[in-house]
């Protein structure tokens, strides 16, 4: 394909991305109210310990913090769909080997993508509002806005999907020969630095906190290299040598 067949190929893929999301987007503000109901489960739980309450400030808080969660969540609940049609994009760019290589990305990408953000909500969410709720000073009420909650909500939910794509990360790097199971083990103590302050700026000025984002990011870093081990390396080595 020339440069501008690739470009108009482009113009359609985004055309169809945008197309997906302004469709999910619609479904999930139709269905805003179950889904900001599932966000608020866990803060409830919280507060119902702590005596809270969640409330709004503004006569369009509500209206707004509704657009908000749709489109975050249309961004979540439509992934299959516009990884599908970014893997379409690549594919045709791709020689065969190459398409073979690269199609588990996507596949495991979702997979991912969906453990990130339950792993968010299950877990990150019920342990930090626990931790905040009991830090400080004690026989105070808590008055949570509901439009910042479930805006923050909803993006750590997305941020979260995005950083378990760690391991795949590391896989294309590997294939792109970028990274190497040796270079990946020589950097590994300023990674887990790099993480510490991560963890530190995100998460509460709680130990136990900070250690519940820093040990998945450890573990997903070392899923990441044990995968540059035993795909990326036998994979080059076995094309490397039919090449030859």
């Amino acid at each position: 394909m020339s440069l501008v067949e690739h470009l108009e190929e482009l113009r359609s893929t985004m055309v169809r991305v945008v197309a997906i999301l302004a469709i999910s987007f619609i479904v999930c503000y139709s269905q805003a109210d179950i889904i900001s109901e599932i966000l608020l489960t866990p803060l409830r739980a919280a507060l119902n310990n702590s005596n809270g309450q969640i409330i709004y400030l503004g006569l369009l808080d509500k209206v707004l913090s509704q657009f908000q969660v749709a489109f975050w969540s249309s961004v979540i609940i439509s992934s299959p769909l516009w990884f599908f049609q970014v893997w379409k994009f690549i594919k045709p760019g791709l020689y065969d080997h190459e398409a073979k290589g690269v199609r588990p990305f996507i596949i495991v990408g979702f997979i991912l993508f969906w453990l990130g953000i339950s792993f968010g909500y299950f877990l990150v969410f019920p342990l930090t509002f626990e931790t905040l709720m009991g830090f400080g000073v004690s026989n105070v009420t808590a008055n949570i806005s509901l439009k910042e909650y479930l805006v923050l909500a909803s993006k750590v939910l997305v941020f979260l999907g995005i950083i378990f794509q760690l391991p795949n990360l590391l896989l294309i790097l590997g294939f792109m020969g970028l990274v190497t199971k040796y270079s990946l083990r020589s950097v590994r103590s300023y990674v887990y630095v790099g993480f510490s302050a991560l963890s530190a700026i995100l998460t509460p000025p709680d130990v136990i906190t900070m250690l519940g984002l820093w040990l998945p990011l450890t573990i997903l870093f070392e899923i990441g290299i044990l995968a540059v081990a035993f795909i990326v390396h036998p994979y080059l080595e076995r094309h490397h040598t039919s090449g030859e």
